[in-house]
C-alpha cells in the first residue's frame, strides 16, 4: 500500500471543491463547484440506475469519478472543448497510477467515455439531468435563455427515465420542495 499516493490523492480530490465550474463564464452569481456537481450526479445516478434496472454500484462509481480528472485539467466548458486538447487520458493515468482502485476506476471511466453500456448511458444522463436542474435554478425567471440551454441538454438524454425526469424538471419551480415542506410543517397554505 502506497500511503503517500493515497493521501496525496485525497488532497488532490479535495481541490475539486475549490474548482468553480466553467459555466460561470456566462451565468452571473454562480458558485457551483466540481465536487458538489459530482455529489449531485451520483445521487441522480443512483435513482436513475434503480429506475432503469442497471448496476447501481457501477453507476454511482462512474458518477462520482466522472470529473475527477478535472483536478488536473480544469473544467472546460462547451466552447473551451472545441479549442483545447486537455490530455484527459494522460491526466487520468497519472492521477490513478499507484492507487489501489486504479484499474477499476480507469476501466469505469473508459466505459463512461464510450457511452455504450447501459450503466454509462445512465451515468451520462445523470450528469445531464444535474445540468438541467442547475439550468432551471439559474434561468427559472429567464424563460428564453433557460429554454435554449435546456433544449440543448435534453436532446442528449438517452434513457426513458431521464427523459421523463427532464420534462418534470423543466416545468418545476426550484423552490417547490421548500413550499411543500413549509405547508406540511406549518399546516398553512403557502401562496404561490
Amino acid at each position: 500500500m502506497n500511503t503517500d499516493k493515497i493521501v496525496n490523492f485525497f488532497f488532490e480530490i479535495a481541490t475539486l471543491r475549490r474548482l468553480t465550474r466553467s459555466h460561470c463564464q456566462w451565468i452571473n452569481e454562480v458558485n457551483d463547484n466540481v465536487s458538489a456537481h459530482s455529489f449531485r450526479v451520483a445521487i441522480i445516478g443512483m435513482i436513475l440506475a434503480e429506475l432503469e434496472k442497471v448496476d447501481v454500484n457501477k453507476v454511482i462509481k462512474m458518477c462520482l469519478f466522472h470529473d475527477v480528472v478535472e483536478a488536473r485539467t480544469g473544467d472546460a466548458n462547451f466552447v473551451n472543448k472545441h479549442y483545447l486538447d486537455l490530455h484527459e487520458e494522460v491526466a487520468c493515468k497519472d492521477q490513478m497510477e499507484g492507487l489501489p482502485i486504479a484499474d477499476e476506476i480507469t476501466k469505469l471511466l473508459q466505459e463512461y467515455e464510450q457511452h455504450e453500456s447501459k450503466e454509462a448511458i445512465v451515468a451520462r444522463d445523470a450528469d445531464l439531468l444535474d445540468q438541467m436542474v442547475l439550468q432551471q435554478e439559474y434561468f427559472y425567471h429567464d424563460e428564453k435563455n433557460g429554454k435554449i440551454w435546456q433544449n440543448h441538454t435534453q436532446r442528449s438524454l438517452k434513457s426513458e427515465s431521464a427523459k421523463k425526469l427532464a420534462e418534470k424538471i423543466r416545468e418545476s419551480n426550484p423552490f417547490e420542495w421548500l413550499y411543500q415542506l413549509a405547508e406540511y410543517k406549518t399546516e398553512e397554505k403557502v401562496e404561490r
